[in-house]
């Protein structure tokens, strides 16, 4: 499987969790990630080996420099590295025809199998949605969307071979200095603004699943708890200020991603 993922050194070890997580789950999967980033360096990638074992990943440094990006909306939570999975049709081998897209802050407890082999037919990505009702209505308003589907960017399965036919790298330059002042999850907003018709929903409780739907299921009293998730979720994702590796975290989904880095960091490698 190909996985692609984007980050700088302050994720380092939240990413060697979440490719733990995703060879225990995934036991008789060879993976190559791809890492795009601007910054990272041998030692980086030497660390990442350190825990995780060759004969299950490898990685391939995939280095980006995008002048054009200085002017793009960045914060302290939304670093430039966020913007890479946009382009990536346009850096990654032009033999890779598909590819999943994971954030480093996720875990992965399932078989990425029925993902990672969906039909994507015309569509450019395949991701979940965290919001609904009004707000999918005023996001639909805020980055005139054609749809009123709003992404999730931390799960995507990315149709490459599509992308690079259809993607013209000038629009979204264009998008995000028309909505600058609008964009509130810059990336999110980028790819849900220009590509909503182009997107095939998910089931977030199984690919994209949160503390907050967690407690939106409990709300509704619908049948969803740690049993549940167990059996049917495949990727647990700690979007938001809500991190377990902090001490302040709330929630109930903390032990999963805390399961795998106890054991990636107590027992150094993989067996």
């Amino acid at each position: 499987m190909n996985i692609l993922v984007t980050l700088d050194s302050n994720y380092k070890e939240q990413l060697v969790v979440m490719v733990y997580s995703l060879l225990k789950s995934n036991k008789n999967v060879f993976f190559k990630i791809y890492v795009m980033n601007s910054s990272l360096n041998e030692e980086d990638f030497s660390y990442f080996m350190k825990y995780l074992p060759i004969d299950r990943c490898k990685f391939i440094d995939v280095k980006i420099n995008e002048k054009k990006l200085n002017k793009a909306k960045v914060t302290d939570r939304y670093p430039k590295e966020m913007y890479y999975r946009i382009f990536a049709a346009f850096y990654l081998p032009k033999d890779i025809d598909k590819i999943l897209y994971l954030d480093p802050d996720l875990v992965v407890i399932n078989s990425l199998e029925k993902l990672y082999n969906i039909d994507l037919e015309n569509y450019y990505f395949a991701a979940a949605s965290h919001v609904f009702g009004p707000i999918s209505l005023f996001n639909k308003i805020r980055l005139q969307m054609e749809e009123d589907i709003y992404i999730n960017s931390g799960v995507m399965v990315m149709n490459l071979k599509e992308l690079r036919r259809h993607q013209n790298i000038k629009d979204v330059f264009k998008f995000i200095e028309k909505n600058e002042k609008y964009l509130i999850l810059p990336d999110q907003d980028v790819i849900s603004g220009l590509y909503s018709s182009k997107i095939l929903p998910l089931d977030p409780y199984v690919y994209n699943m949160t503390e907050r739907l967690l407690a939106f299921k409990r709300v509704n009293k619908l049948n969803v708890n740690i049993k549940w998730i167990k059996e049917n979720t495949v990727i647990i994702h700690y979007c938001g200020r809500n991190k377990p590796w902090k001490e302040n975290y709330k929630g109930r989904l903390n032990k999963f991603y805390l399961k795998y880095y106890n054991e990636v960091f107590k027992k150094n490698k993989l067996s």
